[in-house]
């Protein structure tokens, strides 16, 4: 470890140099990455309802459809209206009041049931269905080409509306998360520090390590709008303290070498040695999102590993080499540090570690009831503002034509009317069904087969399959919706036993129940990971047990807050932030856990080790969780996207959280614990307690 931080030393106007260039890759990378905007993409394939969209998409080019709900236009308006978005080359089809019975025939003259669907109070609705997926790049260029077609009279609803977006809003925020979390970080770091400048460079080197991260990105082929939108602050979040514990190391080794390139080879070799444990129980962390079933972990998981381990190397080498070019600026620089040694919360803590333990025992049932009763929600229209185009359109055909959810189900071509008849009747008779639309139902309405256009039988029908479409009044991913879909599937394969049920009810209803085995699988995997890790970096069977008992009581308390503040969260929020907290606030367990052990085996006493281990740790403790909460604070209060904010503040408090819980609840372990951790930890069994 000496010889590689020397050989950093000797060579660091070399590394800035390269470091810069790399930077051009980087950016390149960066731009070229794509982002995916669409949540429901990261379903598994092998389920149904995914199989059933394949088939949508490959069999009748419906990748992907918007209801366009048009206002006070006259038929002939409509009809050009019409004429201009199937000249565009995504457009499969164009389905509005006209190509069902022609131009000829007035509205009043349209049944009842079947007029409902598509005209009500002045306003119309039209089926546009696209060639491409939801969240393709040619289907959100299409989106955009709608919207500059259509007037003010027209109103553009769908998934593929909500992404187009979400993706504006996200790239209009994700400068501000980053100016925000620079800003606070900066400002903690001047009290915590004891130079103007050197927080600048901290900055710059964990900012070269988000380029790295970010650039090589492209190498996943595409990551998601949360993971663009968090990466950033929650990797200068975690890394940080790695940067502020090389910084410490170097002032400290330039009281022992008065040469700076030696007091730093001793830096770099002493932080290597402290924080490779600590740095691969967060990298393990991470990669327990990847044992998920829905996608977006492995997207978030993968993003966070790689930047915790760039940001690694970038702290022992881009770092190192930055404080020695520019180590004038910062010595001329210096100030008086402003953060306390916390001396009086030191000894209070020690002093009344029974106490502590016995308000662990107390808060711990409080905060596990809350932790299993917060509640999440998955309908991802409500983690956006009501102002955006694609929600108020939804809104609009929620209220007016009664369109909350819709169903799409595929029967076997061959099954007779009469029978696909009878089972509709079945499915409207069941409780929050609005409407049912078939072929079937159009053609056996009082207009003649021969007045029906081919492009309507198309829309329906296939050499192999036909198309129902379901309305329901429930809203997206309730109890409602899912039973009602269940039962729609049970109806269905009375018919068809190969039958499939696609779009956004059903779609919605394997997330939650996907979501909901994550919630737990995700949870029992990081712990697993994390605590095997810890044997090995420990030594010992007791102390991963008691670490991770702290930062779990840590997560209850975070987690459970909600549930006391009648606060609904959304899913992905739930799913992930147990395994981040853990991952990332380990580290604060271990820092004090390292440094007891190596005490207790220099002979001293568990009251001095724990009081000495306890007094040279605070102050990093407080510095890495207020850093880790003023980079996910500030954009937590400002993101107007609900899964992005409600994560990020679940971050930030989670930092304060664990902060305070390990430097209170961990030491009253240490003390009451010590017999047995000494008897179950190698190299410990013959210190005399």
């Amino acid at each position: 470890m000496l010889k590689f931080g020397e050989k950093i030393c000797k060579h660091k106007k070399l590394i800035l140099i390269i470091a810069l260039l790399l930077l051009i890759p980087s950016i390149i990378g960066m731009k070229a990455t794509r982002i995916n905007y669409d949540i429901l993409c990261y379903l598994p394939n092998d389920i149904e309802t995914i199989k059933g969209e394949n088939i949508l998409s490959e069999e009748f080019n419906m990748g992907a459809f918007s209801i366009v709900l048009v206002d006070d236009m006259k038929t002939k308006d409509i009809q050009k209206l019409e004429n201009k978005f199937k000249e565009l080359d995504n457009v499969e089809k164009v389905i509005g009041i006209s190509d069902i019975v022609g131009n000829n025939v007035p509205i009043e003259m349209i049944p009842d049931d079947v007029k409902d669907k598509i005209y009500k109070d002045g306003e119309t609705a039209m089926l546009v269905t696209f060639k491409e997926g939801i969240s393709s790049d040619t289907t959100i260029s299409t989106i955009e080409k709608l919207r500059d077609i259509t007037s003010k009279q027209c109103k553009i609803s769908g998934m593929s509306a909500v992404v187009v977006d979400t993706r504006d809003l996200s790239n209009q925020e994700i400068v501000v998360y980053v100016v925000i979390a620079v800003i606070l970080c900066f400002a903690i770091l001047q009290i915590a520090l004891d130079s103007y400048i050197a927080p600048i460079f901290l900055l710059l080197n964990i900012g070269i390590a988000i380029l790295y991260n970010m650039g090589t990105n492209i190498f996943l082929g595409e990551i998601s709008y949360i993971t663009k939108a968090i990466s950033a602050v929650l990797q200068l979040g975690v890394t940080m303290d790695f940067a502020i514990f090389l910084y410490h190391s170097y002032k400290s080794e330039r009281e022992n070498y008065s040469n700076n390139d030696e007091a730093m080879a001793h830096a770099i070799s002493k932080t290597l040695v402290s924080v490779v444990g600590s740095s691969l129980t967060t990298i393990a962390g991470f990669l327990a999102l990847c044992s998920m079933n829905l996608t977006l972990g492995k997207d978030i998981g993968l993003v966070m590993a790689k930047g915790v381990l760039l940001g690694l190397v970038c702290v022992v080498t881009i770092l190192p080499s930055m404080v020695l070019v520019f180590n004038k600026w910062i010595d001329k620089t210096k100030h008086k540090e402003i953060l306390p040694k916390f001396e009086h919360i030191k000894n209070f803590n020690i002093k009344h570690h029974i106490a502590i333990i016995i308000i662990f025992l107390i808060i711990l049932p409080f905060a596990i009831w809350g932790y299993n009763n917060t509640e999440s929600y998955y309908n991802l229209d409500k983690s956006l503002p009501d102002t955006l185009q694609s929600i108020e359109a939804n809104n609009e055909l929620k209220n007016k034509f009664n369109m909350v959810s819709t169903e799409m189900a595929l029967v076997n071509k061959d099954i007779p009317n009469y029978k696909l008849n009878e089972m509709l009747e079945k499915i409207e008779k069941l409780d929050g069904i609005e409407w049912t639309l078939s072929y079937s139902k159009i053609a056996g309405s009082e207009f003649p087969d021969e007045m029906l256009s081919d492009n309507i039988k198309s829309v329906f029908e296939n050499d192999r399959y036909q198309l129902i479409i379901i309305n329901s009044e429930y809203e997206l991913a309730t109890d409602e919706l899912n039973n009602q879909v269940s039962q729609v599937n049970d109806i269905l394969k009375q018919y068809d036993k190969d039958a499939l049920l696609a779009g956004e009810g059903p779609l919605m209803k394997d997330l939650v129940e996907i979501a909901d085995h994550d919630f737990n699988s995700v949870n029992v995997v990081s712990i697993g990971i994390i605590f095997l890790i810890m044997i090995f970096v420990l030594k010992s069977i007791s102390l991963p047990i008691i670490l991770i008992i702290v930062i779990e009581f840590a997560i209850f308390i975070n987690m459970g807050i909600p549930a006391y503040t009648n606060t609904i969260l959304p899913f992905i929020a739930s799913i992930v932030i147990g395994t981040i907290q853990l991952g990332a606030t380990i580290d604060y367990a271990i820092l004090i856990t390292t440094k007891y052990i190596n005490l207790r085996k220099e002979e001293k006493t568990k009251h001095e080790a724990i009081d000495e281990a306890l007094g040279t740790s605070i102050s990093s403790i407080v510095t890495s969780g207020l850093c880790f909460f003023g980079a996910t604070f500030g954009v937590g209060a400002y993101s107007k996207i609900e899964m992005i904010g409600s994560l990020c503040t679940l971050m930030s408090r989670g930092a304060i959280v664990s902060m305070v819980v390990v430097i209170t609840v961990l030491p009253a372990f240490l003390m009451l614990f010590d017999k047995i951790i000494c008897k179950t930890t190698i190299g410990m069994r013959k210190i005399k307690n």
